[in-house]
């Protein structure tokens, strides 16, 4: 039985992966360091804010210690929520299939990489905050996907006051990257991948591919879960 949909953020309800690649840019133009479009895809979409730094100084590429890359995370997060309040860039299709789940009385949640900071300005731009029951952000977990770490929060906190338990097999993740899936895939859970981000070559692990999200009908959440 269904019981809650997880969703990602960056790439499955917004397309602001190029407003956190230009955030990340503007703060490390003053190290001479650059990413570009191609690495940030292949490299780094799946890593929380913390981890990219740590890993383009793991790399070699940015020379700095431990209290700087905390004030780079800072600096990073600051213009990003600068930008988002002028352009928070909800994806096509994402808002019917809310009010689908919403209608058909499914728990919504959204676990992300994401600072909350970030998640809550967005949803409140867009008007969407009233329908996730739950967000599980990076400042909230120790190890982001692909540890199911973030998504296994996500369900013990939607189960909280709950009699009726949610097991993670009644849960439907919905990502846009393979490291979102592969963390679904060790917690338990079924998946759909939305291809925003990635082809569906990509994306193969995923029980169903769509291009967009308003393809989706409350049938073909509620078979992956039969």
């Amino acid at each position: 039985m269904l019981g809650a949909v997880i969703f990602d953020f960056d790439g499955v309800i917004t397309d602001s992966e190029i407003l956190h690649l230009e955030a990340f840019n503007r703060v490390l133009a003053q190290y001479s360091v650059e990413i570009t479009t191609e690495d940030y895809y292949k490299d780094y979409l799946g890593l929380t804010d913390l981890e990219c730094f740590k890993a383009l100084a793991d790399e070699g590429g940015l020379n700095v210690d431990t209290e700087e890359i905390e004030n780079l995370v800072k600096g990073k997060n600051e213009i990003f929520e600068e930008t988002v309040k002028t352009d928070s860039r909800i994806i096509d299709g994402v808002r019917s299939v809310l009010d689908m789940l919403k209608g058909n009385e499914i728990r919504m949640a959204i676990c992300s990489g994401a600072l909350l900071a970030e998640i809550e300005l967005i949803l409140k731009q867009a008007q969407l905050r009233h329908f996730f029951k739950v967000i599980v952000s990076a400042d909230q977990i120790r190890k982001g996907k692909p540890d199911p770490e973030g998504l296994l929060l996500s369900l013990q906190k939607l189960n909280q006051g709950r009699q009726n338990r949610i097991s993670a097999d009644e849960c439907v993740v919905i990502e846009d990257s393979h490291w979102g899936l592969e963390a679904a895939k060790a917690a338990g859970m079924h998946t759909i991948a939305v291809t925003n981000t990635y082809g569906a070559e990509q994306l193969g692990m995923a029980e169903k591919i769509v291009r967009r999200l308003d393809e989706l009908m409350i049938s073909d959440l509620q078979q992956l879960c039969t």
